[in-house]
């Protein structure tokens, strides 16, 4: 186990790496061309991805003060990191774009999903935990809280994969795209990584 965080480790310290250049890029590419508008899949996917990011830091701090695991506090860790990181890209570069970071639609509207009905308890978006599931794993402690954050974590990134492919296909900021792809292979690497975890712990994904 410790040979796949160590891999995922090193692909985070990667991703912040790249993070300086990437920001540098997108400055470049949106200046070659239109601005996106503020209901294009660019600024969406940068808003809602935002607000999903936040959450996976959130849950990921939570459960690193709920167990004494070397291999699932590094994980915590490196996705903490990552999308913290990430995050402060997309609302970087709604800045200059100089677009809002809220917007008055629906989540998921740039994808055409805005009439998805919300799961509701504070569950925005596909994926995303509840308030009460929040909670709860704020309440456990040791193998129990390792079980419920590897599961969320998991339903979390398939969310977060879902979103991504969307931009993929839909955006249109070159240096955009080419951070959702790393999105979704980044993210289901984790989920695999994930997937194994829970084996090791009798439990299993929830979906």
């Amino acid at each position: 186990m410790k040979r796949h965080v160590g891999g995922i480790a090193g692909t985070a310290a990667a991703v912040l790496v790249a993070v300086g250049a990437l920001t540098y890029a997108v400055a470049e590419d949106g200046g070659s061309g239109a601005t996106p508008s503020a209901d294009s899949a660019d600024a969406g996917f940068a808003r809602d991805m935002a607000v999903h990011h936040q959450q996976a830091v959130e849950m990921s701090f939570i459960v690193r003060d709920r167990t004494d695991d070397k291999d699932v506090r590094l994980l915590a860790y490196d996705i903490a990191q990552t999308q913290a990181n990430q995050r402060g890209m997309l609302l970087g570069w709604l800045d200059l774009w100089r677009l809002p970071k809220v917007s008055s639609d629906p989540p998921m509207t740039w994808m055409g999903m805005g009439d998805m009905p919300s799961a509701g308890d504070g569950s925005l978006m596909p994926g995303m935990a509840t308030r009460t599931e929040l909670k709860k794993l704020e309440s456990l402690s040791g193998k129990q809280a390792e079980i419920l954050y590897l599961q969320l974590m998991t339903d979390h990134h398939k969310g977060g994969i879902h979103m991504a492919e969307g931009c993929v296909d839909k955006c249109t900021v070159g240096v955009e795209k080419q951070l959702a792809q790393g999105m979704v292979d980044a993210q289901q690497s984790e989920i695999d990584l994930m997937t194994e975890m829970l084996a090791e712990r009798r439990a299993k994904p929830r979906s």
